[in-house]
């Protein structure tokens, strides 16, 4: 009997195209428990699918992770499988090739999330452009949480302890279950009528259906309306949500919202402290400055003055004055001097000092001086002034010697 006989490769590859060519195996969800989970250094991830009867290989190239897979896997998992199921022809087994893979029970939820978060990032609601700065000295904060449990206990604890003077304002949320989002909606467009300086909107960690309201398009819509800068606190440093993305800062923790939203008081005053010096410092530095420039402008203003400048021209006179008077005193006491000299010799020559001692004084008729012969004539008028008076002659001889 004629047999055809196939080469191993051809056995392969004729299942490979079988599998190729089924339509549900091209696009096929599988459900199942995460074993021998094996991350490679070429960033591929190998793993088994099993339920209580049976196991399946699977395989998620490095390719498919950024999109495809949104949760660190592992062991013990129960995931749902996305992919299609082909045939390695190298060793001859067929496999699942994983192009999502989420947690079981949460598919939606997930397919949910992404399709939101492409949709507002699309719109710009998480642009950098959109974000408010957080205020560097808030003194009022708006706090959006439930009121009891450990996150606004968290919240409180570290802003006292930052800054015990800060006023904080609690409106008391539902953040989990059915009602959670109107809820938190309502805090946050209550306390944005408040003029407050920072809001913390959030809530301790949980599961994605714990979480869910913080996913809600409404509530991250109503974040990014409010006109006072939002800091979401949802959940622990892994978990992510809508409003994380969309608020003006994330924060990873609660607690480490508060830490954001408040500064240190010790720290401000000792800032305050060190300002003030500097100031007071800067202030003295300046006003020694002025106060010598303006008695430098006091002292040109006083010597340039119309007041000194006639106190200066009158002092300047007086020793004048004085010069003048000094050699005024000078020259008279040498007229004096003379005219004392002068009047002791026309003394010596006066004809009256004469005439007292016992002389004549002649003269002729117009009282010129007679003292020669030398012009007389006979019959001449002569008069002569003696000691006791005088007397009139006429010449009648003239003799000369």
């Amino acid at each position: 009997m004629n047999k055809n006989i196939y080469s191993v490769s051809q056995v392969n590859t004729y299942i490979e195209r079988m599998f190729a060519d089924d339509f549900m195996l091209g696009n096929i969800s599988v459900t199942g428990e995460v074993s021998n989970c094996k991350y490679n250094h070429t960033g591929h991830i190998y793993f088994t699918l099993k339920d209580e009867n049976s196991a399946i290989s699977c395989v998620m190239f490095a390719g498919k992770r950024p999109k495809g897979l949104k949760f660190a896997m592992k062991d013990g998992d129960a995931v749902v499988v996305n992919g299609y199921v082909g045939v390695y022809p190298q060793a001859g087994r067929y496999q699942v090739y994983a192009n999502e893979i989420s947690l079981a029970g949460m598919g939606d939820l997930y397919q949910k999330f992404e399709a939101l978060k492409e949709k507002l990032e699309e719109q710009g609601m998480f642009s950098d452009i959109y974000k408010k700065p957080i205020p560097s000295h808030p003194m009022k904060i708006g706090i959006v949480t439930a009121s009891t449990g450990a996150a606004v206990h968290d919240i409180i604890r570290v802003s006292k302890a930052r800054n015990p003077y800060v006023q904080l304002i609690l409106y008391p949320a539902q953040v989990q279950g059915q009602g959670a989002a109107p809820s938190i909606i309502s805090g946050i467009n209550a306390l944005d009528e408040m003029n407050l300086d920072v809001i913390i909107v959030g809530r301790g960690g949980g599961s994605i259906e714990d979480l869910w309201a913080f996913n809600e398009e409404e509530v991250a819509r109503a974040i990014f309306r409010c006109q006072t800068p939002v800091i979401s606190a949802v959940g622990h440093e892994t978990d992510f949500t809508i409003a994380d993305f969309v608020a003006d800062k994330r924060a990873a923790t609660p607690s480490q919202a508060a830490e954001m939203a408040n500064f240190v008081y010790e720290d401000f005053v000792r800032e305050i402290d060190r300002y003030s010096d500097r100031l007071n410092r800067s202030l003295d530095s300046k006003f020694s400055a002025y106060t010598f420039r303006l008695e430098t402008l006091a002292s040109r203003l006083k010597s340039n003055s119309p007041k000194a400048k006639i106190l200066a021209k009158e002092e300047q006179l007086n020793n004048l004055r004085t010069k003048f008077e000094y050699a005024m005193s000078r020259v008279l006491d040498k007229k004096i001097n003379k005219l004392m000299l002068l009047s002791e010799r026309l003394e010596g020559l006066s004809p009256a000092k004469k005439i007292a001692g016992g002389f004549g004084y002649i003269t002729d008729s117009d009282g010129k001086k007679v003292d020669t012969i030398a012009g007389l004539e006979k019959g001449q008028t002569l008069v002569t002034r003696i000691k006791d008076g005088s007397f009139t002659s006429q010449v009648i001889e003239i003799n000369q010697y």
